[in-house]
């Protein structure tokens, strides 16, 4: 089904564009194995969007080379077009137009592909398929943008933010078609500010700040490199007194502490040990504990240790 790839689907290097007085991406170094999910995450203006629409040949580079699929823009367009599948940030679709008129309509664009019905069968729209766009609901948009990039049964697939703004059931659909799509052997660039969604998703990642990649791993090697296993978040005190935070990073297991917008996060080594710890220092200084939270670690935990911001809309 898929054309041979080389053992790198994409290499990126030395890549920069600056948007007047914005270095949108600067100096960036990538490289997206054969048949993985890749990606690539950060929050908004880090370059992320700029970095894909400079790999999807819809935005030229200042400086730096993409190669991808073994082929290169300037000399390869034409071919690099029958082999990708692209998803949009946002993708607006003629609302007055069928699900299958416009399934056919981006079928035509490609020399190849599974017929118009098959493809929306994979997405789920069956009974949608004599619908007007206009009428879909927010979820079956997004799949029906996803139909649209597999029409010519792509071997390279980019998917910029793909579930933004849905809700938690029509996310979790997507991200089950997204695993179809990867046990196909297709390789996919996924975008996203969605940390669980990298998670769940991603063979590997790179996260962006700033126009630059600032950690590249497997997601548990990620959160493996900071060294902490659990978070706790609490709030306490209230009528003038505050827990003392240099108390708090001076107590066994604790890693680092902050505080921010009235609650305090603890990233600890073993939990067992931290929340007495904490409960019998906040005793002792006699602050009262109003909210406790704890989590394992995660990919926003990572952004954090490494920026001191949280992975989200800015």
């Amino acid at each position: 089904m898929l054309a041979s790839t080389p053992t790198a689907a994409l290499r990126v290097r030395n890549l920069r564009k600056t948007f007047k007085d914005v270095v949108a991406v600067d100096g960036l170094e990538l490289e997206v194995r054969a048949g993985e999910c890749f990606g690539l995450l950060g929050p908004n203006g880090a370059g992320k969007t700029t970095t894909i629409e400079i790999c999807e040949g819809l935005t030229e580079p200042d400086s730096g080379d993409v190669e991808l699929l073994g082929m290169r823009w300037k000399s390869d367009a034409a071919d690099l077009r029958q082999r990708l599948g692209i998803q949009l940030q946002e993708t607006q679709l003629a609302d007055k137009v069928t699900v299958l008129e416009t399934i056919r309509l981006f079928s035509s664009f490609f020399r190849q592909g599974p017929p118009p019905a098959e493809v929306i069968a994979l997405v789920q729209l069956e009974e949608k398929a004599n619908a007007r766009v206009g009428g879909l609901s927010g979820g079956q948009k997004q799949r029906l943008a996803l139909a649209c990039a597999l029409v010519g049964d792509p071997d390279f697939l980019f998917l910029d933010e793909p579930t933004t703004g849905l809700d938690p059931q029509a996310r979790r659909q997507l991200w089950e078609l997204i695993e179809r799509f990867k046990l196909q052997g297709r390789t996919i660039l996924l975008t996203t500010h969605y940390m669980d969604e990298a998670e769940q998703l991603c063979d590997r990642v790179a996260i962006m700040d700033h126009g630059k990649v600032i950690a590249l791993g497997t997601p548990r090697e990620l959160i493996t490199s900071i060294g902490v296993e659990h978070m706790v978040e609490f709030s306490a005190g209230g009528a003038g007194k505050a827990p003392e935070i240099a108390a708090l990073r001076r107590m066994e297991g604790v890693r680092d502490v902050r505080a921010e917008n009235g609650t305090i996060q603890m990233q600890v080594t073993a939990l067992h040990r931290a929340v007495p710890a904490l409960l019998d220092e906040l005793e002792r200084q006699g602050v009262p504990l109003t909210e406790l939270r704890t989590h394992s670690a995660t990919l926003e935990d990572v952004f954090v240790t490494l920026t001191g911001r949280h992975l989200r809309d800015e």
